[in-house]
């Protein structure tokens, strides 16, 4: 049984930085890509950020610049630092972790909201 546990969502004033962690969980977990998807109110959900195994990163270009993904493979963690937040940001955010195994397996965590007030 794998859990993925997102963290560090909150209310942020424009202009403000939160930083967000995913903890990704189980028996004998070998992991790929890990990342981090959006969904804004009424929308569909985005991609925000990813990055590989070996240390690869790939963006969204309305986070470029102001968005840093990390992640500590010993743990299983990613992290995002978001900084300058824009209403438009606001959205809840999902953790993304595909497995190394073949097929791969796709795991979600249940999303942390993150609220950027004007």
């Amino acid at each position: 049984q794998v859990r993925v546990v997102e963290s560090g969502g909150g209310l942020v004033q424009a202009g403000g930085s939160l930083r967000l962690s995913c903890v990704a969980s189980g028996s004998s977990l070998s992991l790929d890509a890990m990342g981090w998807y959006r969904q804004p109110p009424g929308k569909q959900r985005e991609l925000v950020a990813t990055t590989s195994s070996g240390g690869s990163t790939n963006y969204a270009d309305s986070v470029k610049g102001r968005f840093t993904i990390s992640r500590d493979n010993a743990k299983n963690t990613v992290y995002l630092q978001m900084n300058s937040l824009r209403p438009a940001d606001t959205a809840v955010y999902y953790c993304h972790a595909v497995s190394i195994s073949s097929p791969p397996y796709h795991y979600w965590g249940p999303g942390t909201q993150v609220t950027v007030s004007s």
